[in-house]
């Protein structure tokens, strides 16, 4: 009667990742430490969460919309699949055809983040396709696809996965790839980069089109920190590169050029000449985003349009000022400091030589230890990050001058 009982099977592929999650981790030994040392002030300049207030303008808009959601007559329900037209339109204006880029409304999803799309895209691919991604990398591009089953096996003693091609990133080629050896079908790319701060030129993001376009792979990138570009010829999208609308998908979030870290929006952009054969990507993005995706929220949205508002985007470039000019502040302290480092001018992160031959890890433990400063370390972002380290500059100014100060007296 009651034979051998059947359990159900989990994905495994889960179970091949190493670890926890990059943050996770960090957030778990700053608690254990701040625990044991109650009266030590840490300082973080790890993980890149905005500390400035959401600005005014956007601020209105929020109020705006609550209060619509209140009468009958102004009430919103379920959003548009793709996300209301007021904000693809502001974005499409302001963020494209302003730049002379070809993209149109009905090529934008509205998502809650670009971390949501760079972990979700994956799956309009097959499990067959073989992913480069640069080295260092945001933990999420790999991890995602890990889960998916696309890695193959990992390697711990080397920290790398058999089925992902790794395009280093070294001081020797200014934190810039080179095109891979071998021909991945899907290529990630960042830029500004996260976690090098980074930025490439036009034409070096136009040989990575060409090269898509020749071999028949599809990019993938990521502008999240596209407004913290402060040099000429340092791209904002990858649409301003001839033949980008045949090959590439753009992510972009709000969070860190508009503070929304804790509100949540960003999209997609997919152009409808993306094809694998006959099949449209724009196309299996609608359906996989109609599907499993509930939208974000109206009153959001509303927020979003505000940005691209005369005031909105005067306030927002004042916060992004504010930052910058702490990431200066850092990379001038730093570099007075004895320390090697880079970044800082086109993105809030500055990445820095560990000193002494000590590991990421290590160098995170003697920062915390001694200097009560916490950042982040290299090796976690892949295993060319081994003995750097990401600081961030969204803290206040005045943390960002006492950080610097107590590693100047180390």
């Amino acid at each position: 009667m009651g034979g051998e009982k059947v359990m159900f099977q989990v994905n495994d592929n889960y179970l091949k990742l190493p670890g926890s999650y990059l943050f996770s981790t960090i957030t778990k030994k700053v608690n254990a430490y701040s625990k044991a040392n109650p009266d030590k002030k840490v300082i973080r300049l790890g993980i890149g969460d905005v500390t400035l207030p959401i600005a005014p303008a956007i601020i209105d808009a929020f109020h705006g919309a609550v209060d619509e959601m209140g009468k009958a007559e102004t009430f919103r329900g379920y959003a548009p699949d793709l996300g209301y037209e007021f904000l693809r339109n502001a974005i499409a204006e302001n963020d494209y055809k302003a730049r002379g880029c070809d993209i149109e409304a009905d090529e934008i999803f509205i998502s809650d983040g670009a971390k949501c799309d760079s972990g979700n895209i994956q799956e309009i691919f097959s499990v067959d396709n073989r992913i480069a991604v640069c080295d260092p990398v945001y933990p999420v591009y790999v991890d995602t696809n890990v889960m998916a089953g696309r890695a193959g096996t990992y390697d711990a003693r080397k920290g790398t996965w058999s089925n992902v091609i790794y395009m280093p990133c070294l001081e020797e080629n200014d934190f810039v790839p080179e095109l891979p050896k071998e021909t991945p079908d899907i290529i990630y790319l960042c830029f500004p980069n996260n976690p090098t701060g980074a930025a490439v030129t036009k034409e070096r993001l136009q040989e990575w089109v060409d090269y898509a376009n020749r071999t028949g792979a599809a990019i993938i990138y990521d502008a999240a920190y596209e407004a913290y570009i402060s040099q000429e010829g340092v791209p904002h999208t990858i649409y301003e590169c001839e033949g980008a609308r045949t090959c590439a998908i753009e992510l972009r979030s709000f969070s860190k050029n508009a503070g929304f870290t804790g509100v949540r929006l960003g999209f997609t952009v997919i152009p409808k000449e993306l094809k694998c054969g006959d099949v449209s990507l724009h196309s299996l993005w609608a359906r996989r985003h109609g599907t499993k995706y509930n939208g974000a929220p109206y009153i959001v949205q509303r927020a979003g349009e505000a940005v691209y508002s005369r005031e909105g985007q005067a306030q927002i470039r004042e916060q992004v000022a504010y930052y910058m000019n702490n990431a200066k502040y850092i990379l001038e302290g730093w570099k007075e400091a004895g320390y090697t480092v880079s970044g800082g001018i086109n993105a809030p992160y500055i990445w820095l030589k560990a000193p002494n031959g000590m590991t990421s890890w290590e160098f995170f433990d003697y920062l915390l230890e001694n200097a009560n400063v916490v950042g982040t370390p290299g090796s976690g972002f892949g295993p060319s990050g081994e003995t750097y380290f990401r600081l961030t500059a969204f803290g206040s100014y005045e943390n960002t001058v006492a950080a610097v100060d107590r590693i100047k007296k180390l």
